[in-house]
């Protein structure tokens, strides 16, 4: 459940914190006195866009904070995997602060994404703001919220088909651009079979061009080479004058003429041998190299000529002799296909066809059970509208299937259907339902599918748009109920729903240092009794309107403890 909404420099909020109980937690207050402002910054603390416009005058940042306590251990677990820290008696802090041209998220002190903060929010709490209802007048998210429900068991079957409708799509754009006339045909494989003849005469050999390309550096610069390594060997013991291979012997002979004086001297000729003896290898080496280094032009011009022809197809084929062989595979591939056109077209339509055939079959799975789970979700939907006083309701999910419009989400079409008045046909929401009804309808959705889904907080933003009477009182019982097992959080301008309150916040506008501010506090016995009077008579609180909210107090407490 969320524990507690903290605020700081938003809008018209200077600072203000909530402590929400479980329950029904109501909030009310005048138009314009900043109720909507909540309700926005509890989205934004879960990752919605960030307008700095939003920062309260004359301020660096703001700053919105939700305290969770996540006491299911499935949510841990889910939570856990997304590496969210979640402490050991399960509080979860969520923090948003927003400065100009950037915000910083973090979740219990570590800084994460506000795409981590949506994924947090799907796992904690559900939203409904006041035009959300309006989504219910698309076909689409009926399919949406009905594939919802069935979630469990479409799951598989959704995993299985978006398999086999990708290479089924595959196979159709493979299939079309096979489709060539005779002239292009003979055009492409007439190009194919010289590159194909290009790349095979060179008998590439994986590796060879850096081999190749390491004996053309040598021979380049071989006269380079033959001086610098001459040189080396005339300094060290080839040469005429005196080398450092004829100053080493002599000094190995004048360290042996008094090695055996003292033993310490003993050692160091050793060591001086050894770099008499490590000279003259050397020595001996180099010799052999100058020897072996002589340039023949033959076999320059044949390496020279062979790397040519290598760089050649790596301006064509790949900058790699490996990825000239890979094209080569390619080319070969389609150079076979074009050269048995017919018979390949054959072999890709038997794939399609058999590709289809699965599909379809997948696509019915799917659609059976969506079935199935309409007709159980349209009986607890009749239900839920029957308690929020659709007295004579019908209500049918209409579920089409067309096997022409095959899709990774199957081949149905999905329409909520509904007769709200006795006698009337039966016809598609968006043809009868109007505003009031279809808040209700939307109440009802989040009623049934409560029941299901393990998210424990509930918001909604003025559910009650477009009613009054008696339905609101219907509204008010519903959403009493529902608080028994969620925690709902709910803006409302009905006394018949505030009423139902299990905690009372008022919302108002005020003054301070000769600014604006937006307040927020809680309210109990008389006080919450005295705004329960204000919104059944308006500003003026008679005794009439007293009387009225107290009665109206009393039955909310009937109802829930009925």
């Amino acid at each position: 459940m969320l524990y507690s909404l903290h605020v700081k420099n938003l809008a018209l909020i200077k600072e203000q914190e909530i402590e929400f109980s479980k329950g029904l937690n109501i909030l009310t207050g005048e138009t314009g006195a900043g109720k909507s402002v909540v309700i926005g910054s509890v989205n934004l603390a879960l990752g919605g866009k960030a307008d700095p416009s939003l920062i309260r005058t004359g301020e660096e940042y703001a700053l919105v904070e939700l305290v969770f306590g996540v006491d299911s251990e499935e949510k841990k677990k889910l939570l856990q995997e997304m590496d969210i820290p979640v402490e050991d008696d399960g509080t979860l802090v969520l923090q948003r602060k927003i400065m100009q041209g950037r915000s910083i998220s973090k979740v219990s002190g570590e800084t994460v994404t506000a795409g981590q903060l949506r994924d947090i929010s799907n796992i904690l709490i559900n939203i409904h703001g006041q035009n959300d209802h309006q989504e219910l007048l698309h076909k689409k998210k009926h399919m949406e919220i009905l594939d919802d429900y069935c979630a469990d068991e479409l799951s598989g079957p959704f995993c299985e088909l978006k398999t086999v409708y990708d290479r089924m799509r595959d196979l159709e754009k493979e299939l079309s651009e096979v489709h060539i006339d005779e002239n292009a045909r003979l055009r492409e494989q007439e190009l194919l079979e010289f590159e194909v003849g290009e790349i095979t005469d060179a008998e590439l050999v994986a590796g060879e061009d850096e081999e190749l390309e390491s004996s053309y550096r040598r021979m380049t610069n071989s006269r380079k080479i033959s001086e610098a390594v001459g040189n080396a060997s005339m300094l060290t013991g080839g040469g005429d004058e005196e080398t450092a291979i004829d100053m080493i012997g002599r000094a190995v002979r004048e360290m042996s003429s008094v090695s055996s004086y003292d033993k310490e001297i003993e050692g160091l000729l050793e060591q001086l041998s050894d770099v008499e003896n490590l000279l003259a290898d050397f020595n001996h080496a180099v010799s052999g190299y100058l020897d072996d280094l002589e340039f023949d032009d033959e076999k320059f011009k044949t390496v020279e000529d062979r790397l040519n022809i290598i760089n050649h197809l790596k301006d064509k084929y790949g900058q790699s002799i490996e990825l000239i062989l890979e094209e080569l595979e390619k080319k070969q591939e389609r150079l076979d296909v074009l050269t048995d056109l017919d018979a390949h077209r054959e072999k890709l339509q038997k794939e399609l066809d058999e590709s289809r055939s699965k599909a379809l079959l997948l696509c019915k799975k799917v659609s059976d059970i969506r079935k199935k789970g309409a007709g159980e979700l349209a009986g607890k939907l009749k239900s839920a509208l029957i308690d929020l006083n659709f007295l004579d309701v019908q209500f049918e999910i209409d579920v089409r299937s067309d096997e022409d419009k095959i899709s990774a989400r199957g081949y149905d079409d999905v329409e909520f259907m509904i007769s709200t008045n006795p006698g009337e046909a039966i016809r598609p929401l968006d043809q009868i339902a109007s505003g009031g009804e279809l808040s209700r309808i939307m109440l009802a959705l989040k009623t049934v599918v409560a029941d299901r889904d393990d998210i424990s907080t509930l918001i909604f933003d003025e559910i009650d748009a477009g009613i009054s009477g008696k339905t609101a009182w219907k509204v008010s019982e519903k959403l009493g109920a529902l608080s028994r097992d969620h925690q709902i959080i709910c803006i409302t301008h009905l006394p018949q729903i505030a009423a139902m309150a299990d905690s009372h916040f008022m919302i108002e506008k005020g003054l301070e240092d000769g600014r604006t501010v937006t307040n927020i506090y809680g309210l109990e016995g008389d006080s919450s009794i005295n705004e329960l009077a204000r919104l059944l008579g308006g500003d003026e609180i008679t005794d009439a309107a007293i009387k009225n909210a107290k009665e109206m107090h009393q039955m909310a407490e009937d109802a829930k403890r009925g």
